[in-house]
């Protein structure tokens, strides 16, 4: 038993942490996105300063839904995102959300998703993750200006 105990405290001393994407693939930007993401969840898709951008790639199946709170200034002040796909679009997901954060709704229709696969690292394989989250900000974006001019 106390060399069972032995082999197994030597070997968790030994162990690293296990990454839960190939690092080989991604940059470590990606891979710190995918393990740790900032700002997961949902906005009331009900609320009138909440915009909502579900966008989806056929292609390979990633489908990204990405919302935005902006206050009573035009200012982004929360925004969460739900993500199914790969590593890639998932960080994408949680940059932009960290990225529209305190920014006008002019502003955050400014950002592109070549800024996102630049911070990244993305390569071209994965450029249409970025193209996502890009897509998602302008639909979130167009669906609050929708729900404004409907109150007025």
């Amino acid at each position: 038993m106390s060399l069972v105990r032995n082999s197994s405290r030597l070997l968790r001393s030994q162990l690293k942490r296990v990454q839960s994407v190939p690092v080989a693939l991604y940059h470590e930007n990606v891979v710190e996105h995918y393990e740790n993401p900032r700002n997961v969840g949902s906005l009331d898709k009900k609320d009138i300063t909440v915009g909502t951008g579900l966008v989806g790639a056929p292609a390979c199946g990633d489908v990204m839904k990405l919302q935005i709170k902006v206050d009573e200034n035009g200012k982004i002040i929360d925004a969460k995102f739900k993500t199914f796909g790969c590593g890639s679009a998932i960080a994408s997901s949680s940059l932009a959300t960290e990225w529209v954060k305190g920014k006008s709704i002019d502003e955050a229709g400014k950002l592109k998703n070549t800024d996102i696969a630049k911070e990244l690292r993305l390569p071209p394989v994965k450029l249409h993750c970025s193209m996502l989250a890009e897509d998602a900000i302008k639909a979130a974006l167009a669906d609050y200006k929708v729900k404004q001019q409907k109150k007025d």
